[in-house]
């Protein structure tokens, strides 16, 4: 996922100044979020674990050729329907490999497992873009996606062997039937509020390099910037939870996006290169405990009878992500900064925070 996703906002700087447009990466990223919502539903309706094993199999190999396009042409259509792949096989990799890893594990408490889990993605981040950097040190951004290619490729063949299962598991267990009555008001506000982060992901995640290169004086450090996204992000889950099963989870997840508002809202104030990686902290700090934060919550409520509440969750984030860069970039192209943007950004993570408190008040 790190490859199939967060490479490219890493290797995002140096394809702007040689092939893509601004326009065109809202696009790219745009379509590689509708590859990951559509990769997300369809693995909610994976039931036997054969399928998910084949399908998890399928995403790791989806993410080294649709990395490999990117390494050896530049058409436009390949790169858009590399891409949309891309984002299906991160969901494969990603959403279906956590599925097998919890069965693989077999523990009643699985909270800490997933938050342990979800510490991959930090340190994809972090391996990801020291060995980007690496090979733009003397090489440039194609080379960069070939050498990632080969990363992959590599790190895919123990993934490829353990996760899988020797002997089937004596029962799948009974088919969860659509049942609607679970979507109290709230839920609503739950799901309206995901949706809302789902929104708030995107501007940093895929931009956060850039916005910190157009600063006053700090060309140069957005990468830098990046690497604490992810290294903030590594721990970040593990803490997240560990508060969530201590405290209030709607408490929890309202801290976090507050605090995600704030590091979204300090690149449209400040240059100071202190405060903007502080942003990059927030940022990395946040993103993912966010999303195991809201995942375990709706666990808890949908408990066992997942597939609805799970499905509307996915579908609300997944559509706030392929929204999110549609507009950034059309306000970017306007404006000619980052600024209103991230403002707007800011101001619907605002809005997740009041459903979150309509939430607590219905419930």
């Amino acid at each position: 996922m790190g490859v199939a996703r967060f490479a490219f906002t890493s290797l995002l700087p140096s394809m702007l100044e040689s092939y893509l447009t601004v326009t065109q990466v809202g696009i790219l990223a745009s379509l590689n979020f509708v590859g990951y919502l559509g990769g997300a539903l369809f693995s909610i309706s994976l039931k036997k674990i054969e399928t998910k094993v084949l399908f998890f199999r399928l995403g790791l190999v989806v993410t080294i050729l649709s990395t490999l396009v990117l390494a050896t042409t530049q058409d436009e259509t390949l790169w858009l329907i590399s891409r949309t792949l891309a984002g299906f096989s991160s969901a494969m990799t990603f959403l279906v490999g956590s599925s097998i890893v919890m069965l693989k594990l077999n523990l009643e408490n699985k909270t800490k497992a997933m938050g342990i889990y979800f510490t991959g993605i930090g340190l994809a981040i972090v391996i990801v873009e020291l060995f980007s950097q690496a090979i733009l040190a003397y090489s440039d951004w194609s080379e960069a996606w070939l050498g990632l290619t080969t990363m992959a490729f590599i790190l895919s063949f123990y993934s490829f062997w353990v996760l899988s299962f020797e002997k089937t598991p004596k029962k799948d267990g009974p088919k969860p039937k659509v049942d609607f009555s679970i979507f109290t008001p709230y839920v609503i506000f739950l799901v309206l509020a995901y949706f809302t982060e789902g929104v708030g992901f995107v501007i940093q995640g895929t931009f956060l390099p850039t916005i910190i290169n157009s600063l006053e004086g700090l060309d140069g450090f957005g990468n830098l910037g990046w690497l604490i996204v992810g290294v903030a992000g590594i721990p970040s889950s593990i803490i997240w939870m560990r508060l969530a099963h201590k405290y209030d989870n709607v408490n929890v997840i309202i801290l976090a996006m507050f605090l995600q508002i704030i590091g979204v809202l300090i690149p449209a104030f400040s240059t100071n290169i202190y405060l903007v990686l502080l942003s990059a902290a927030l940022y990395g700090s946040t993103f993912i405990g966010l999303v195991a934060l809201f995942m375990n919550l709706g666990g808890q409520i949908s408990q066992k009878n997942p597939v609805t509440l799970m499905g509307a969750m996915t579908a609300a984030y997944g559509i706030g992500q392929v929204g999110a860069p549609l507009y950034s970039v059309a306000l970017i192209a306007h404006f000619g900064n980052y600024d209103t943007a991230l403002y707007l950004t800011a101001f619907i993570l605002f809005a997740g925070i009041l459903f979150l408190l309509k939430a607590k008040k219905s419930a």
